[in-house]
């Protein structure tokens, strides 16, 4: 040991113009603080995507020539035309053999013609129907974005008219009224129809993907079949767009739906969450469901949550106006109640008493 005495604590004063050295750092450089204006540019964890995406619009691609439609609408004329030469050649022959039999043909083909024109004439009206929700979609988000008083008016009077024969609305339409002339914000005025008309319409939307989720994830892991599972999926996503449509005032024909069905692939294509089977995996794993529930039902709950990622989009397309005030529905809205489901489906029952 040294004989010198202890030193006593004492205070020194740093010179003003030293800085302290800040620590080595191993590994990676420590990033400085920045501020950043632009918060849209941060990338997010895909898994972290799936929850933070805003619902945006599938841009539309510049098209080309549409050889295919002049494919089609080519080969529909000369069936038309050879149906039309058929029917004629029947008529005659049956002209020929007796009077009555020709006029009980021609009869049934005027009739098979006007059923034709029906048909024809409630594929071009769903159409509209849809063109009609995306143009408010669109008018809203415009109308919104100004802050037009003016815009948000019209916005608001086609969105009453649309939802005109849906009684869960008829609240709204008569508060909206009542609060019309006391709101001269065009951005209030869109949000208070936003709550009052849709609201009631986005609960329902919610419980009808819940319940497809559901139907999907008990019956892909009950299924003994894959083929079965893909059939039954296919049916339950084409119904839960069908009925989305229709609850928000589209209520498009068959043709109407190929389309929105196409629109809906492709806006999941376009929000990068067509393929998010393994990051829906990854969050089933992370919340510790997978050592609870065995493989067969941990497919039923991921098919099911791939359901409810189809219903959200169909709800972004289907809805009159886009989500800016009211809460977008998530993913993760729908995992407690299927991974509650599939837990009870799996629990064993308690033996009845003897």
């Amino acid at each position: 040991m040294s004989d010198e005495p202890a030193r006593r604590p004492a205070a020194y004063k740093l010179d003003a113009d030293l800085e302290p050295v800040p620590p080595e750092v191993e590994g990676d450089a420590v990033r400085i603080p920045r501020a950043l204006p632009d918060l849209s540019a941060i990338e997010l964890d895909a898994a972290e995507a799936i929850e933070a995406e805003e619902a945006i619009v599938a841009p539309h691609r510049r098209a080309g020539f549409p050889f295919a439609k002049i494919l089609v609408a080519a080969l529909g004329a000369l069936v038309s035309i050879a149906i039309g030469l058929a029917v004629d050649n029947l008529v005659r022959d049956l002209f020929a053999r007796s009077d009555w039999l020709g006029w009980t043909a021609l009869a049934l083909a005027l009739v098979a013609l006007l059923g034709a024109l029906g048909v024809v004439a409630r594929e071009l009206l769903g159409l509209s129907r849809l063109k009609a929700v995306e143009a408010e979609r669109k008018a809203g988000l415009r109308a919104y974005e100004l802050d037009s008083e003016r815009e948000a008016a019209a916005v608001v009077e086609k969105l009453v008219a649309l939802l005109a024969d849906r009684p869960e609305t008829a609240g709204g339409r008569a508060r909206l009224a009542a609060l019309k002339d006391d709101v001269v914000d065009g951005r209030d005025m869109i949000g208070l129809a936003e709550r009052e008309l849709l609201g009631p319409v986005d609960r329902q939307a919610r419980a009808l993907v819940m319940l497809s989720a559901k139907r999907v994830s008990v019956v892909t892991a009950a299924s003994p079949k894959a083929i079965v599972d893909v059939s039954y999926v296919l049916f339950e996503n084409v119904r839960l767009i069908r009925r989305m449509s229709e609850l928000y005032g589209a209520r498009p024909g068959a043709i109407g739906l190929v389309k929105l069905t196409r629109d809906v692939v492709g806006h999941l294509a376009v929000t990068g969450t067509i393929s998010i089977g393994d990051n829906l995996v990854g969050q089933v794993v992370g919340h510790g469901i997978a050592a609870r529930l065995s493989a067969r039902l941990g497919e039923g709950v991921v098919n099911g949550l791939l359901t409810a990622r189809i219903g959200i989009a169909a709800m972004d397309l289907c809805r009159p106006l886009p989500f800016l005030r009211a809460r977008r529905p998530r993913i993760g809205d729908f995992m407690g109640d299927l991974v509650r489901l599939q837990g009870d489906a799996e629990r064993p029952q308690a033996p009845g008493r003897t």
